[in-house]
């Protein structure tokens, strides 16, 4: 049913994927994942887990998170409810954008997603109060691999929206990304 149109980031195997909207007098329907489609435009990762975060006020961070090898992550992140900033970091050693980020606005209007391959770090700031966000991931979670980065790292220099954002502990004290652990 639905198509899916695939667009390039600036980071190298990162993409934003536009569904197919129908829309009449009822609303509207999408097909946000097929993967015979994705095939179709080169995505071939088979995603094993499906994941819910709700936020409750605006300018929250969640993020920059990861998993290492052997159970490192790509992610198809969508924004069912609300608004946020969405960004990825290549943290690939010897990948030629290594260190770089690029951010997306994805909202419960526009219903793009973004591809997040393995060995990037993913995070977002929720732009308003009560946001949902749901994404699917390659691999089950694994505590024991799980990794984060510090949001404001300034060897990456994010630009986030909102000032004075709202952090988990984990997010407060994640290392920098030259103190890292980056296998995948």
């Amino acid at each position: 049913m639905g198509r899916f149109l695939k667009i390039a980031l600036p980071l190298k195997d990162a993409y934003v994927i536009v569904p197919e909207v129908y829309t009449d007098h009822r609303g509207y329907f999408i097909e946000t994942y097929n993967l015979a489609n994705f095939t179709e435009i080169g995505i071939t990762l088979k995603f094993v887990q499906d994941n819910e975060s709700k936020s409750l006020k605006a300018g929250t961070i969640r993020g920059l998170h990861y998993q290492i090898a052997p159970m490192a992550q790509a992610k198809l992140v969508r924004c069912v409810k609300g608004a946020i900033f969405d960004v990825i970091v290549d943290i690939r050693p010897g990948s030629p954008t290594f260190g770089r980020w690029t951010g997306v606005y994805l909202n419960e209007r526009n219903h793009k997603q973004i591809l997040v391959p393995v060995g990037f770090a993913h995070g977002f700031q929720t732009l308003v109060d009560n946001v949902i966000v749901a994404y699917k991931v390659s691999q089950l979670y694994s505590k024991e691999h799980d990794r984060a980065i510090r949001w404001d790292d300034p060897d990456i220099g994010i630009s986030w929206p909102l000032a004075n954002p709202t952090l988990s502990q984990k997010d407060r004290n994640a290392p920098f990304l030259k103190d890292a652990e980056l296998r995948f």
